[in-house]
């Protein structure tokens, strides 16, 4: 995982300018750390999105494969269905 960087240092000199003293400083500075470092195993990387792009990908490829399949035999089945009905409507018309 990808570490968030965070000057401390300029951090508690920015604090210490606005007028914070030296503890209240350092008391922000490492309370605003932890809740960084505590929320980093919730956040997605760019290689976790990319894992689930490539993942979706597979599935939607997995899919179409399927439906595929499974539409095959209908569009047979429909095609004879539309050659019996062709027939006989030439039978009506052209009757032996």
């Amino acid at each position: 995982m990808t570490a968030i960087t965070f000057d401390t240092l300029k951090f508690v000199e920015t604090l210490k300018a606005s007028g914070f003293d030296e503890p209240q400083a350092r008391g922000m500075a490492a309370a605003i750390q932890d809740v960084q470092n505590s929320n980093l195993d919730e956040v997605a990387t760019r290689q976790d999105l990319e894992m689930v792009k490539i993942e979706l990908k597979r599935d939607i490829k997995e899919l179409e494969l399927r439906i595929s399949a499974e539409i095959a035999p209908l569009k047979w089945g429909m095609a004879v269905c539309v050659g019996g009905v062709i027939a006989l409507i030439l039978k009506s018309f052209f009757p032996h």
